[in-house]
């Protein structure tokens, strides 16, 4: 039966007034965040949705003018001279003495560009130039540089440190660890990086859209039902009650505020809980519930921190530990305004370049004055006068990171200056501490372990941590923990016994039943692939293709994983059913340097030598060291019955890596051949 248009109409009204009183009822139980309570903001959410700092900026003029001019706000934009806080001339070089590359930066008109070359006495016998699309960081500390190929993201090996004055490699890429221009920028980096990216399901590195710098709802939550409710004029008195509709760091208790924080400025070793991903959390949410970050700890040590761990280092101190009452929390709509925290001096609106150091010595006169702390500062006199009374400069001393080179920051462990002898003590490695959540269980420990070895630093300690929280005794143990079981038997090369687990298990049900999701952390389709791998370098090609293919089907922008899968076709021979998956790669990514040398393997086996040099030329020039290339290389010389050029690759090859066993095999039967 059909409603009338009057009854309609008063449906419509009670309906209204009924949300109008949900959402914005100014009744006294509304006016304090009770931390006990089960009151959620409206913008937590699945309906709510991001708006964009635009429209926030329609109403807060003044504070988008202020904001954009923070670090946040200059977090990242595209590459232009205004953006870039680098010095540039023609004697910019940086070299790489262990993979014998020069690094040269330079503006071609508006467009900054990476030259990376080799030289032979004073020629030049290698040349390859990249574009930088993109720049991270706001200059305060580093301008690092970023390559984007139809969507993918990859850091450039050069970074400008601004505080020095100088080019280096970006950390990580020091010490002979130089990925050149392959390193991925996935996900967990853009969350922080830069304002909710549109991501693509299903690779690693893919993005369709990429926001400059951190946006406003970065801290505050999306903006749709605030802005909803303001655009028809509901308004709430913010001076008396908390508003619901947007998150207000400010008034969180503050463990919650810290979260906010934390979130991106926490930066180590996360771990994702179980089904979750780096843009489930929202500010006003419980960051433990989503990730929990852990940091390395040592015996006797309390100088060694990385970069983006402020958070984690000012709770280590008194000044914190003395101020923070849990039942602060729901005394008031700032909870925070008696306790010391990231806000009590830091106004996230403002830089912190045009923030007047007495902004922060009035934060530690709140506390340390004649009235509360029994007189001030007992230092000598010719030294405050030294130190132009600036309590930060004593107590929170720049220093250098562990994580990053060439950069100085205020140490946020507020104390007493440590002597010279404390500083120098030998640094004993404890483990891995997790910040903010006081006990992770086992399953959580052991992925921290695992990603730390993987990630950080090749110590076989780690894994051995993690042998001890995983457990596989019972069958049910390994179905709980089958993923960070293969991970862990993955990066210790064990193959034997991810196919142990996958016999126990069974392979159909594996690839039916038990890994089939996809998701933003692609965990099913790498847990393939490394199941893949297994079979692979175990000579089981026709399971190892099962498992390859799967992984692809859940994360079809992988090119690893197309690679692997076309790659376990030529080794059956099926050389018409891997030539369209390599297409297909260099499609997504023209520049991957393993689809390039497969297909050229792959016309070379179909007898199209002069498509196959094509494909090895086009690799060579940008990559001229990769060794499967190379061998490829001397394949089609020996080929072409040019056994001198073979013979030379070959022991160009064996000079970069003399255990390349295959390189030295075929080198001695090139010997008899000659002979």
């Amino acid at each position: 039966m059909k409603l009338s248009i009057r009854k309609l109409l008063l449906l419509f009204f009670f309906s209204v007034t009924i949300l109008s009183i949900i959402y914005c009822g100014n009744g006294r139980e509304s006016k304090i965040q009770n931390p006990k309570s089960k009151i959620t903001y409206l913008n937590h959410s699945d309906s709510a949705h991001y708006v964009g700092m635009i429209q926030c900026k329609l109403c807060h003029q003044d504070i988008y003018n202020s904001f954009i001019q923070t670090g946040m706000g200059r977090s990242f934009e595209h590459a232009s001279k205004q953006k870039s806080s680098a010095k540039f001339d023609k004697h910019t070089v940086i070299y790489d003495k262990y993979k014998d590359f020069y690094y040269h930066p330079f503006w071609e008109g508006d467009n900054l560009k990476i030259m990376e070359f080799r030289l032979k006495g004073k020629d030049t016998i290698y040349k390859h130039i990249e574009k930088v699309d993109y720049i991270v960081g706001s200059g305060q500390h580093t301008n690092s540089h970023i390559m984007n190929t139809n969507g993918y993201l990859h850091q450039m090996p050069m970074t400008y440190y601004t505080q020095k004055g100088q080019w280096d490699f970006p950390p990580g890429f020091e010490d002979g660890f130089n990925t050149r221009f392959s390193r991925k920028i996935g996900l967990e980096c853009m969350s922080c990086h830069n304002s909710l990216p549109d991501f693509v399901e299903g690779s690693e590195n893919k993005f369709i859209a990429l926001p400059e710098g951190v946006s406003c709802e970065r801290c505050h939550g999306p903006g749709s039902i605030h802005v909803k409710q303001r655009s028809l004029g509901e308004k709430i008195d913010t001076s008396k009650y908390i508003d619901y509709s947007i998150v207000s760091p400010g008034k969180l208790p503050i463990d919650i505020q810290f979260d906010v924080c934390q979130r991106c400025h926490l930066q180590g070793n996360t771990v994702l809980k179980e089904g979750k991903s780096f843009f489930d959390f929202r500010p006003g949410m419980k960051l433990s519930d989503y990730m929990t970050t852990f940091l390395p700890r040592y015996k006797d040590s309390d100088d060694k921190f990385i970069m983006a761990s402020h958070a984690d280092r000012l709770k280590q101190s008194k000044c914190f530990i003395n101020s923070y009452k849990p039942e602060t929390d729901s005394a008031s709509l700032r909870p925070y305004k008696n306790a010391l925290t990231c806000v009590t001096c830091h106004n996230p609106h403002i830089s912190v370049k045009v923030t007047g150091k007495e902004v922060f010595n009035n934060a530690c006169k709140n506390c340390h004055n004649e009235t509360k702390h029994n007189g001030m500062c007992t230092e000598k006199p010719e030294t405050l006068n030294l130190k132009q009374n600036n309590c930060v400069s004593c107590h929170m001393p720049k220093s250098g990171s562990i994580d990053i080179p060439h950069v100085t920051v205020h140490d946020h462990y507020i104390r007493k200056p440590m002597k010279n002898e404390e500083i120098e003590k030998v640094k004993e490695f404890i483990g891995l501490y997790a910040v903010n959540e006081k006990n992770p269980d086992r399953l959580t420990k052991a992925k921290a372990y695992i990603q730390q070895y993987d990630k950080f630093e090749y110590n076989p300690a780690y894994l051995d941590s993690a042998t001890f929280y995983l457990s596989d005794k019972t069958s049910n143990d390994v179905k709980q923990n089958l993923e960070t079981l293969i991970h862990l038997y993955f990066v210790k090369e064990n193959y034997a016994k991810i196919l142990s687990y996958v016999s126990q298990l069974g392979k159909e049900n594996l690839l039916q039943n038990v890994l089939i999701k996809k998701s933003w952390g692609n965990n099913n389709a790498w847990t393939l692939y490394r199941i893949g791998e297994s079979f692979y370098n175990e000579g089981i090609i026709e399971d190892a293709y099962l498992f390859y293919k799967k992984a692809v089907e859940l994360s079809p922008y992988n090119p690893e994983f197309k690679n692997k899968l076309g790659a376990s076709l030529m080794a059956q021979n099926k050389v018409n059913q891997a030539i369209p998956i390599f297409e297909a790669i260099l499609k997504e990514d023209p520049k991957f340097v393993p689809a390039l040398n497969n297909q050229g393997y792959a016309n070379l086996v179909s007898g199209n030598t002069n498509k196959a040099e094509d494909f090895y030329n086009r690799a060579l020039s940008l990559d001229p060291d990769y060794e499967p290339l190379l061998m490829n290389l001397v394949g089609l010389k020996i080929y072409k019955k040019n056994y001198k050029g073979a013979e030379k690759l070959l022991k160009q090859i064996l000079i970069k890596n003399p255990k390349n066993g295959q390189a030295i095999k075929v080198l001695d039967q090139l010997k008899g051949i000659k002979a």
